[in-house]
């Protein structure tokens, strides 16, 4: 007999004022200066809510919610000064990270996503203001990728890859563009200043103008990226040999904060007493890697 799926919510969300609604850790000083703050502040003023915040009843209290995910949402809903939220109510209590696993939109993308929604008719300023970007910011999407073979293009559609490196990409031919896709994938760095070092060991008859091709540094400059490379192996050589011991060592670590924060008195007794603490230990969670 097939065992029957619970849901983890509500099958329909509720409407609730923002006094029912408390937090379950502090915002960090200086959140309203981040540009993730202003992001959501512009997309909400401009198009409201897309995700709701994610509440569970508070056991004792009647009428009152816990806030599970959703902290700056509903911050940026008080400046504006929104009396109610829709909102997703769970059946569970564990205040678990629920953007832990959430892929970040890669730059690529979301080009794609702009020049979808300027094709469908979306005005471009208003689609700036949903983003917190200029409007000459949105109109240099559509030519952003010009000049980048669609192989590369496939290559770094999900990857975090600086609008420099894109620039410095198309200086060279298609097969090359493939070739510094792949080996910046292959050493995850997406910068410009590392496109621009595989372009200057390009050879002149793979860039699209070879009389453009850039300039070895002086012999001086040689010797000085010379001598940090060196540097650069002997700290890798020492940090090597302690990486995996400290990875095992912080992962443990964050398992084991991250079981105190799935439990609901835990986490409504730090928020009272040390919410600095919970911030702290909530963010310790909530990062994606363990280098962030």
């Amino acid at each position: 007999m097939t065992k029957r799926v619970e849901t983890a919510f509500l099958l329909e969300p509720v409407t609730l004022k923002l006094e029912k609604i408390s937090p379950t850790r502090k915002l960090s000083d200086g959140i309203k200066q981040t540009p993730r703050y202003q992001t959501v502040a512009a997309s909400i003023k401009e198009v409201g809510i897309i995700e709701p915040p994610i509440v569970y009843p508070e056991k004792g209290s009647r009428g009152m919610y816990l806030m599970l995910d959703g902290h700056v949402r509903l911050e940026v809903l008080r400046e504006l000064g929104h009396k109610e939220v829709l909102c997703l109510v769970s059946k569970d209590d564990e205040n678990c990270t629920y953007n832990h696993k959430v892929s970040r939109i890669a730059p690529i993308q979301e080009d794609r996503m702009i020049r979808k929604a300027i094709a469908a008719g979306v005005p471009e300023a208003r689609i700036a203001k949903a983003l917190n970007l200029s409007e000459n910011t949105i109109r240099r999407t559509r030519t952003r990728l010009n000049g980048i073979c669609a192989e590369a293009i496939e290559l770094l559609k999900d990857k975090p890859v600086a609008d420099a490196a894109l620039n410095v990409m198309k200086k060279v031919k298609a097969y090359r563009q493939i070739e510094m896709a792949e080996l910046m994938i292959a050493a995850n760095r997406y910068s410009g200043p590392y496109a621009n070092a595989l372009v200057i060991n390009t050879p002149k008859e793979l860039f699209v103008n070879p009389e453009s091709k850039q300039k070895l540094p002086r012999a001086a400059d040689l010797a000085k990226m010379e001598h940090e490379m060196q540097s650069l192996e002997r700290d890798f050589v020492v940090l090597n040999e302690s990486y995996g011991r400290n990875v095992m060592e912080l992962t443990l670590a964050r398992g084991y904060v991250k079981k105190l924060l799935d439990n609901a008195k835990v986490v409504k007794f730090l928020a009272q007493r040390k919410p600095d603490l919970l911030g702290s230990l909530q963010q310790v969670v909530e990062a994606s890697s363990l280098e962030a």
